[in-house]
């Protein structure tokens, strides 16, 4: 596959509500949406009759990767991350990178946003990125972080907000899964850090002596749709992967578009993934040809025969 992912499936209770947050506040264009049920969708997914309400596509300004696609659900829906430890093992961060954290921060201060702490965290990795980051709340019990990487050349739109950056995914076996991303998906490795200490303890709500193995996998030369894995050693959290699937509220999955599926079905199967083949013939998404699979850890992945 070898590129960036081009969005990420998010569920919904309140669909303008989700939109309020990433279009009016955020900057982001809503470029399609389409309301009442989606048989097509369903069918794909697997759900039952009438269960999709309403979805949109979402999109930072021009680009093809990190964008959303934001379903509705009719029926009440557990939460992919709801009572969540900070630990545990889940689809857990959306990142969004800004051009000017302080500034973006305030700007949103002003429209009533409110961030998990009074003051952005400021670190320098150990491969030497100099970052500012700051957690709020989104809906649906997803977490959003915006960062700020100081020095970057990385274009901003004129909002401030990027689009999606990493999913932020944890991961308790991260050698296995960072071959799955490497040799399989054909992701690069960008970063990979072994953070620690009582700043980063602070920062993310940690226990004393806890340290985070992170790498970053990313299509050289695009900063959206990347896969950011993320260990937190010394524990032992609980795997709620089984609730990252459509129906959920949160992030439930990873979507790719490729030129050749059949070639993409092989490639899986030389490399002992099991994967399902399906088509969508949706109000927003059609696929004549699909393929389900899911990486180590168990986050659901989804790749679509470009249209």
């Amino acid at each position: 596959m070898a590129s960036a992912w081009h969005w990420v499936s998010i569920g919904t209770k309140d669909l303008e509500a989700a939109l309020d947050f990433w279009v009016a506040r955020l900057g982001f264009e809503c470029v399609a949406r389409a309301e009442g049920d989606d048989p097509g969708l369903r069918q794909h997914w697997g759900l039952p009759d009438q269960h999709v309400a309403r979805q949109a596509m979402v999109r930072s300004s021009a680009t093809a990767h990190g964008g959303m696609h934001i379903v509705e659900w009719a029926a009440p829906a557990e939460s992919v991350r709801g009572n969540a430890m900070v630990f545990d093992l889940c689809p857990k961060n959306l990142d969004i990178y800004v051009d000017d954290l302080p500034a973006r921060m305030a700007q949103l201060v002003d429209q009533g946003v409110v961030f998990r702490n009074e003051h952005y965290s400021e670190a320098v990795s150990p491969d030497g990125v100099h970052f500012r980051e700051i957690h709020l709340a989104g809906h649906d019990d997803i977490n959003i972080v915006l960062l700020q990487v100081i020095g970057s050349d990385t274009p901003i739109p004129p909002t401030g907000f990027s689009g999606v950056g990493p999913l932020v995914c944890i991961v308790r076996e991260p050698k296995e899964e960072k071959r799955f991303y490497e040799q399989v998906i054909g992701l690069k490795l960008s970063h990979d850090n072994i953070l620690g200490g009582p700043d980063i303890e602070q920062m993310i709500g940690l226990p004393a002596g806890c340290a985070l193995e992170v790498s970053i996998w990313a299509e050289p030369g695009q900063p959206l749709g990347e896969v950011e894995l993320v260990t937190y050693q010394g524990t032992d959290g609980a795997d709620l992967y089984p609730r990252a699937r459509p129906g959920a509220r949160g992030v439930t999955h990873l979507n790719w578009q490729v030129e050749d599926i059949e070639a993409f079905a092989a490639h899986l199967s030389a490399h002992g993934v099991d994967h399902s083949a399906s088509t969508i013939n949706g109000s927003l998404i059609q696929s004549r040809a699909s393929l389900i699979f899911h990486s180590p850890a168990g986050l659901r992945l989804e790749a679509h025969l470009r249209q």
